[in-house]
């Protein structure tokens, strides 16, 4: 099913009609599924903090330990300029990182923790930038990977080479291209790129798909849609299209604004009857081997946290493509330098992370002097790590209790 509508600008365009239209049009078809759960394999809106309760305990008695994760980028540009893109509200000036700084930096996130063996689990190059635009982009993963650190991607796909896929499909946890539309015209507008690499784009997600099957790799190829109520009618065309691709899955997430607004995100859309019934038909778009995941929580739960302390970073830290390492991405720009705790170009990893100055930002953030609710963004990347925690530590509940029960797909990815 195409999306494309002959005009030039996508203001123009009544989106609620076309959804309504697009709604009728797939119920009308053979492939809807409702009783079918999208989640049976995987399981895209939740933490898999539990199943790290050894470390989890370890923070809890005040031992200082390392990220389970960290989120980073390997710069901070991209030939893209989406619409949606927090990470456009966040930056620096460029600064590029040398390949050595990256190499001690891996080799780092292996020698820290509260004791041997307990350093870094995983990282996951998505953070404030494109990081296929870093030439050691390919160099970085075989490195993670051989420090015994799972590594995974987002990226907007572009900039992938033929030639570096089987690496990529052999090391790689998994692969997350970003893609807000299903056609080249609507892609281009709300993407900020040419049409043409909508293309390319499709080309070499069928080549990993491809490769995936040929190599029998276990990386988990996915598409992710970054929902602006102005962009609902890409919902349903782009479930049907990872199902053509054969990819893995499709998630739909809302779209983080910052503690400003200044992308003036409609967070009462997500709630209304139209996008209730939209995204489910999305998901009955699934099958047992594809899985179109809308992230509930998060859509459902608008701007509102139920926390205010803030307990993730020390377990789930994030780095910007600059090389500063900040607790997370809505403390990136330099205007909030207060909570900025190095920067692994002028420092190394290990030492900024057994700083004082780094327990003093964490610190902050876990106290009554920081509200998550008035000075953050909405709904970070570590939103579900911190209601978990904020349970545990202010409500004393316990974390689930997962004895017995199956390791998930990605457990290091918390």
């Amino acid at each position: 099913m195409s999306a494309h509508v002959e005009i030039m600008e996508r203001e123009s365009v009544d989106v609620e009609k076309i959804v309504r239209g697009q709604i009728q049009d797939v119920k009308r078809r053979d492939i809807l599924n409702f009783d079918i759960d999208p989640r049976a394999r995987f399981h895209l809106d939740s933490t898999k903090i539990a199943f790290h309760k050894d470390r989890v305990d370890a923070w809890r008695r005040g031992e200082h330990v390392a990220p389970i994760t960290i989120d980073m980028a390997l710069t901070q540009k991209c030939s893209y300029a989406c619409t949606f893109c927090y990470a456009g509200l966040q930056q620096n000036p460029s600064a590029p990182v040398p390949w050595e700084t990256y190499e001690g930096f891996l080799d780092d996130c292996v020698e820290i923790g509260h004791k041997p063996g307990e350093g870094v689990k995983a990282i996951s190059l998505v953070s404030d930038g494109e990081s296929t635009e870093n030439p050691d982009y390919h160099k970085f993963i075989r490195k993670a990977k051989a420090n015994g650190i799972d590594i995974a991607s987002g990226t907007n796909g572009f900039r992938l080479k033929k030639e570096e896929m089987p690496g990529l499909v052999d090391a790689l946890t998994y692969l997350r291209i970003n893609i807000n539309a299903a056609d080249p015209v609507s892609y281009a507008q709300i993407m900020g790129t040419a049409e043409k690499s909508y293309h390319k784009v499709l080309e070499n997600i069928a080549e990993l798909v491809r490769l995936k099957k040929e190599r029998k790799s276990n990386i988990t190829i996915g598409l992710q849609m970054v929902l602006l109520p102005e962009y609902a009618d890409q919902v349903i065309p782009l479930a049907l299209l990872g199902r053509e691709l054969g990819v893995d899955y499709t998630v739909i997430k809302h779209c983080s604004d910052d503690e400003r607004g200044r992308l003036g995100v409609d967070y009462d859309w997500y709630k209304s009857p139209l996008a209730e019934e939209l995204l489910k038909v999305a998901e009955a778009v699934s099958t047992p081997e594809y899985s179109v995941q809308v992230k509930w929580s998060k859509i459902r739960t608008g701007r509102d946290r139920r926390y205010a302390k803030c307990f993730g970073p020390p377990l789930f830290l994030q780095m910007s493509g600059t090389g500063i390492v900040a607790p997370c991405g809505s403390f990136f720009h330099k205007r909030y330098a207060r909570f900025h705790i190095g920067d692994i170009k002028e420092k190394r990893f290990k030492d900024i992370w057994a700083s004082e100055e780094y327990r003093e930002v964490m610190g902050h953030l876990a106290s009554d002097k920081f509200d998550a609710r008035r000075q953050c963004a909405t709904l970070c990347l570590q939103d579900k790590v911190n209601e978990t925690l904020h349970d545990l530590v202010e409500r004393g509940i316990p974390l689930p209790d997962v004895t017995g029960k199956p390791r998930p797909m990605h457990i290091n990815f918390i």
